[in-house]
């Protein structure tokens, strides 16, 4: 079964600065576990299958002139009927005036509510942006990760190998720190992964036979970012003088976290190699195909040789 996460409702109170009218227990302990919202205009017309009762519900213009048009009654009727359901929130946008009803049926039911002022439609496309971050599916792994070039690049490797030193090394060159030793990569859509630090070791960095660095001190606060969508997987490993390594660079590899595909390179690690100056290339050259060009088919093309590159799943997380 996959792992449950949730947002307390307090932090989207604060994040979205919401006013409350009502609320029956401490925000803090109400939390919410879907990214998806509901405007409850078919509810309040009676309709209830399919319903989502852990959603947020969100009521603006449109739903106020509904219910507006019904007698006192219906209305109260209406919104009863939605309150027993008993959804986590219940969000008034454009700063509408309540009906009486709605405070005397939530306090019957337990049902926060909430008030802010903006339009329907700019503060569902802001809250289901944070609950789509917050509530992600994630994993953490063991690495690093660096902006190179706006390129979020997650380096893979046996401990030791050296990836803090590259890391070190490119935020000297002017790239950006954002995770050390552990990686929190969360999916923030079907195509999209985004890798962040956890709070505690934010910014920090151990390098061996030194210890523990902070880099935001000592390199400025331009050599760190909180956040980086993940744009390729860099694996590095000792040299192996039996294996072949990729020359041309035809085939497209590509590793599978949370079932998204991200292009995925090996490099072997050995004296005199920079590797700092290698993933450098590495960030561009993938930046490079994602606009369209190839080198390696670039070069063929120009020696009239016709080879297509494949595209190969070649590592798979869960």
């Amino acid at each position: 079964m996959p792992q449950e996460f949730s947002v307390s409702l307090d932090r989207i109170i604060k994040e979205h600065e919401l006013e409350v009218l009502y609320c029956p227990q401490n925000p803090e302990n109400i939390y919410i576990y879907s990214c998806d919202v509901n405007r409850p205009g078919l509810q309040f017309g009676g309709f209830y299958e399919y319903f989502d009762n852990t959603r947020i519900q969100i009521v603006g213009k449109t739903e106020f002139t509904f219910l507006e048009q019904r007698s006192e009654e219906e209305r109260k009727a209406a919104i009863d009927t939605l309150f027993s359901k008993k959804p986590p929130a219940f969000v008034i946008t454009r700063e509408l005036e309540l009906f009486p009803e709605i405070l005397e049926l939530a306090e019957k039911h337990g049902v926060a509510i909430l008030r802010c002022k903006s339009s329907t439609s700019a503060f569902m496309a802001k809250l289901i942006a944070f609950l789509n971050l917050n509530l992600a599916p994630r994993i953490t792994r063991h690495g690093v990760l660096i902006e190179i070039y706006g390129e979020g690049v997650l380096i893979l490797g046996d401990s030791g190998v050296g990836k803090s030193e590259t890391a070190i090394e490119l935020v000297k060159r002017g790239h950006r720190l954002v995770a050390d030793d552990a990686v929190e990569i969360k999916k923030t859509s079907n195509v999209t992964l985004v890798g962040s630090s956890p709070d505690n070791i934010r910014h920090f960095l151990e390098l061996r036979g030194i210890g523990i660095i902070n880099v935001r001190q000592l390199f400025g606060m331009g050599s760190v970012k909180v956040a980086e969508k993940i744009d390729m997987v860099v694996e590095l490993e000792p040299w192996n003088p039996e294996k072949v390594y990729d020359r041309m660079g035809m085939d497209n590899h590509y590793m599978s976290i949370l079932g998204v595909k991200v292009p995925y390179l090996t490099i072997p690690v050995k004296p005199g190699r920079n590797l700092a100056v290698i993933l450098e290339v590495a960030a561009m050259n993938n930046r490079q195909k994602k606009m369209g060009y190839n080198a390696a088919q670039d070069l063929l093309d120009n020696l009239g040789l016709n080879m297509e590159g494949a595209d190969t799943v070649t590592k798979y997380d869960v």
